[in-house]
């Protein structure tokens, strides 16, 4: 459905142009505007898009929404070169909805994942499933935004409002039936999820992160539980094992409750629990018992934070009514997310003359995860000694810019469970790496035995020379990306191409 520049701001007045254009796009960007576009000019918090009005007009916007102040107060039109700027009042916390009368994706179901960790594997389990099971899904997050098989690269985990609603608009128009969103604190904070409606809502978890943008954990909860508080959500999953789940699920007593243990005491919600849990080599076992009844399901995935990813999305997807014994019997299929908890193993055919490793049966194994917070790593380490039968490595590192108060409590993590600890650089940024470092270094007991190697690459190499067959090495902080930031350059990297490099594994 196409709109008329008056019939998209009618919300905000009855207002009258000299030429009523027909609105092709919405642009925050005066560098993405092509003929027809409508530019919005908001004052943000680095950027006043103000500034950027006349280089939109020259590429050929069709009208300028923008935020109103002294000079130019609200409701009012002025013309440049037959162009109208519209301003309007404190626009910028109104995009969501500004976005939502031009852009269109129903019968499209949404399904929300908002917490510090998880979001991405669940996000894409619940994609996962609903393939299986016939339906065609579509993700938007840290990973890309898209179909699973084609994601296209997001620059934030959560987008500005009007890029959400313009990616689900097309992913609707591509055929998605649901599309399975990561909602960050910020994104919450901001309004850019303002005005969707949610068909189903999940909370995963809360620990330290983004502090440094929040100011403290009372603040980063309050954003957190706003997706279920302040939005529209027609079934609420909370993660009952966290200690703010579980103070969120006497607030809603609407919500689904998931824990990986069974309740102690009569419960007033619905809920998904599992009454044993079994790790090995082979995956997850899990017998389960709940609203939806008994069963017991098998998944490929490593790890007790991800026994609780599946569950989460186990919930979700039977709160919107698919069948326990569907879910279940496809449950197998899953795959793990890349660059989560993802193994990489050589194989004696694999491995070349070049490698570094004369004795073949000395390779570890080498875990990519992208855990970058300290309960990533704790969790990341903890799941990974389950099936350690050697040494346990750990090769992490801090980002440059970000909250320094991480620093240390990731270096005692480590230290504390694992055997061997490797600090190395994660995208330092503009700060120096060595000063990272340094911070980092504050948490250990015994620096003295706590490797700096600042090349991951390098770091990597050394684990796997030094290490034994049976030893584990967990790759932390990077995950699925493909890059390093150093003093403002974005420079190629991949953790998951230095593990195959290094087990000798194709590229």
């Amino acid at each position: 459905m196409s709109l008329t520049l008056s019939q998209l701001l009618k919300p905000w007045g009855e207002f009258e142009f000299q030429h009523d254009v027909v609105v092709q796009q919405l642009q925050l960007d005066s560098r993405k505007v092509t003929q027809g576009d409508v530019f919005v000019a908001i004052q943000g918090h680095a950027v006043d898009g103000r500034q950027f009005i006349d280089k939109a007009i020259l590429n050929g916007a069709s009208a300028v929404i923008a935020d109103s102040d002294a000079q130019h107060v609200s409701d009012s039109i002025e013309y440049k070169d037959k162009v109208a700027i519209i301003y309007l009042e404190h626009i910028g916390t109104q995009l969501s909805q500004l976005a939502g009368r031009l852009y269109h994706f129903a019968p499209m179901q949404l399904i929300g994942i908002t917490g510090t960790n998880g979001k991405t594997t669940i996000s894409q389990l619940i994609a996962q499933w609903l393939e299986l099971l016939g339906q065609k899904a579509a993700v938007m997050g840290t990973t890309g935004n898209g179909f699973l098989d084609n994601l296209q690269p997001a620059v934030n985990t959560t987008g500005n409002a009007i890029e959400i609603q313009q990616t689900l608009s097309q992913l609707q128009q591509q055929g998605a039936d649901y599309t399975a969103l990561e909602i960050s604190s910020h994104g919450l904070v901001q309004g850019r999820v303002k005005t969707l409606s949610f068909a189903a809502a999940a909370f995963t978890n809360l620990s330290r992160d983004h502090l440094d943008y929040h100011g403290s954990m009372e603040e980063y909860a309050k954003a957190k539980f706003s997706l279920f508080s302040q939005h529209d959500c027609q079934h609420k999953i909370i993660n009952a094992d966290d200690a703010f789940g579980q103070q969120w699920l006497q607030q809603l007593p609407e919500a689904v409750s998931v824990s990986l243990s069974a309740p102690t005491a009569p419960l007033s919600h619905k809920a998904l629990w599992a009454t044993d849990v079994e790790y090995s080599d082979a995956g997850i076992r899990m017998d389960i018992d709940g609203t939806w009844g008994q069963a017991q399901l098998q998944t490929p995935l490593i790890g007790a934070f991800n026994a609780s990813n599946v569950m989460v999305a186990l919930a979700t997807l039977l709160s919107l009514g698919f069948e326990l014994e569907q879910l279940v019997s496809t449950a197998p299929q899953l795959k793990p997310v890349i660059g989560r908890m993802e193994l990489f193993q050589a194989e004696i055919s694999s491995l070349t003359e070049s490698s570094s490793m004369t004795d073949s049966t000395s390779y570890p194994k080498i875990v990519v995860d992208y855990a970058h917070t300290p309960d990533a790593l704790e969790k990341a380490l903890m799941a990974l000694r389950v099936h350690c039968k050697g040494k346990l490595w750990s090769i992490f590192g801090c980002g440059g810019d970000r909250d320094t108060g991480k620093r240390p409590m990731m270096t005692e993590i480590s230290e504390r469970l694992a055997d061997v600890s490797i600090i190395t650089d994660d995208n330092p940024r503009s700060e120096d790496p060595a000063q990272i470092v340094a911070d980092m270094l504050k948490g250990a007991q015994h620096p003295e035995h706590i490797q700096v190697i600042h090349s991951r690459y390098q770091a990597c190499q050394y684990a796997v020379e030094h290490a034994q067959e049976n030893d584990i090495i967990l790759l932390a902080g990077k995950g699925h990306e493909d890059y390093q930031i150093i003093q403002g350059q974005t420079l190629h990297y991949s953790d998951r191409e230095t593990a195959k490099t290094l087990l000798g594994l194709a590229l």
